[in-house]
């Protein structure tokens, strides 16, 4: 939700909020590292002790991890926490279409 102080959603309703705002405004480029925000979701799963919340981390990628080894580590670590990673691919014939081509008209 680009928000690094809260970074949670409410529901399916502000994942997919988020998604569209992010679709708007981030640049995608390589190299794509996702064990830094796997390890930030499982921190938070952690600290949540009571059983209240269970994070969900969905990762929408082409495919290509630069970090897979820190990656791989870092599922495994969250896998031991109240949350999971999900990651999606892209099929490649999306890979060259620009985000805005997903967002539902104005």
């Amino acid at each position: 939700n680009n928000d690094a102080d809260n970074p949670s959603c409410a529901g399916i309703e502000g994942v997919l909020e988020s998604y569209l705002r992010s679709l708007r405004t981030v640049q995608l480029y390589g190299p794509t590292n996702f064990a830094p925000v796997i390890n930030q979701v499982a921190g938070a799963a952690a600290r949540v002790t009571d059983g209240s919340q269970y994070h969900v981390l969905l990762i929408i990628t082409d495919g290509v991890i630069s970090d897979m080894l820190q990656t791989k580590e870092a599922i495994v670590t969250v896998s031991a926490t109240p949350g999971r990673a999900v990651r999606g691919s892209i099929p490649d014939a999306w890979v060259d279409t620009p985000p805005s081509a997903f967002l539902p008209p104005r």
